[in-house]
């Protein structure tokens, strides 16, 4: 028991100095600290409440055991008190396993069509749909803050951001969820460009990151961002703005590149651009700094090479499969519709046995 708590103290103190810090009105001035303040506290409300739940049950097993001393009649009590105890400590276990620090975090999300032609856009198009119908379905609000149109109707590329309103549990975060759907995702179907009814494959590929919330988040020097505008234009290329209001960001130390053109206002676009731009610097410090630490990932969900397909969608057998799980359904118009979660739970329980197998060794 000792040990154990040892183990959590530090956490414990910083529920408290955090619970101190949030009482303090200056702190909620400051948005970008309150809603990190905010994030953290959740993530350790959890710890706290499991850690207290702990106590009270090894307390009680402990107080049996000596009241059996005096009366046998409270040995009756020991196994069941027992295995409250147990249960109390696999609970804190598990809860004590380091998760993702990002969970909590918002996403920018990235859809862009690949093999396929315009087969391809159209199934991005059907992808963006799922995506925001399941968004729809978890409460989070979705923002579309650059797209690309087909003269189809499909999209090019798409890029939307997907916020939980509030300040979620880690466990319920919009990167919880999505952070698994990077990758190369595979339509089986009959295309609406196909007369002779032949079955065609193509793929999308789909990006995600977590959100930087703060200027903090990322080291950017506005000096080494070189800033463009133009004409935006739509499908075909024909001009639908007789202003240059289209935004064009190059990271000139990564070469990242983002355009945004969707707004009519050049200072518009340029902050859609920079949110999207800060999310890529994020995502790609995280990769720097594991791969410096050769923090490998043992999880093949937490791996996925995004050249690979993860997933398949099949319209005539009405399947989907996501190839990193093994999970398979035949209730693709269900997923589709924005019934993704038994797909992304598939994904979240194998991570979490990844994790907790890693944590054993």
């Amino acid at each position: 028991m000792a040990e154990a708590f040892a183990a959590v103290q530090p956490l414990l103190d910083e529920y408290s100095d955090i619970e101190r810090q949030l009482a303090d009105p200056a702190v909620h001035a400051d948005t970008g600290r309150s809603r990190t303040l905010g994030r953290r506290f959740a993530e350790l409300g959890r710890v706290v409440a499991a850690h207290r739940a702990w106590a009270a049950a090894h307390d009680d097993l402990e107080a049996a055991q000596e009241m059996a001393e005096a009366d046998p009649d409270f040995a009756d009590e020991i196994p069941a008190l027992q295995k409250v105890a147990d249960e109390a400590t696999e609970e804190l276990r598990q809860i004590l396993i380091p998760r993702d620090p990002d969970d909590a975090r918002d996403v920018i999300m990235e859809i862009k069509s690949g093999e396929g032609g315009e087969e391809s856009a159209l199934f991005a198009g059907d992808l963006l749909k799922m995506y925001l119908k399941y968004a729809e379905s978890k409460g989070w609000k979705a923002e579309i803050l650059e797209a690309t149109e087909t003269d189809m109707g499909g999209f090019k590329d798409i890029s939307v951001a997907m916020k939980y309103k509030g300040n979620p549990e880690p466990e319920d975060g919009v990167w919880a969820h999505l952070k698994y759907e990077g990758g190369v995702h595979r339509v089986q179907r009959v295309p609406a460009t196909e007369s002779q009814g032949r079955i065609h494959t193509s793929a999308a590929g789909v990006l995600v990151y977590p959100e930087a919330e703060t200027v903090e988040d990322v080291e950017l020097d506005m000096n080494e961002v070189r800033v463009d505008v133009y004409r935006s234009s739509g499908p075909g290329g024909q001009s639908v703005n007789t202003t240059d209001s289209a935004v064009r960001l190059t990271h000139i130390p990564t070469g990242i590149v983002v355009s945004c053109q969707n707004e009519k206002s050049q200072l518009q676009n340029k902050e859609s651009a920079m949110r999207i731009l800060r999310a890529r610097l994020l995502a790609a410090q995280k990769e720097a700094a594991e791969a410096e630490a050769q923090d490998m990932r043992k999880s093949q969900v937490r791996t996925v090479d995004r050249s690979e397909r993860i997933r398949t969608y099949n319209y005539p057998e009405n399947r989907i499969a996501d190839h990193r799980t093994g999970y398979k359904a035949y209730n693709l118009d269900h997923v589709l519709a924005g019934d993704l979660q038994p797909v992304v739970q598939s994904a979240i329980d194998a991570d979490e046995a990844a994790r907790l197998a890693a944590h054993e060794d």
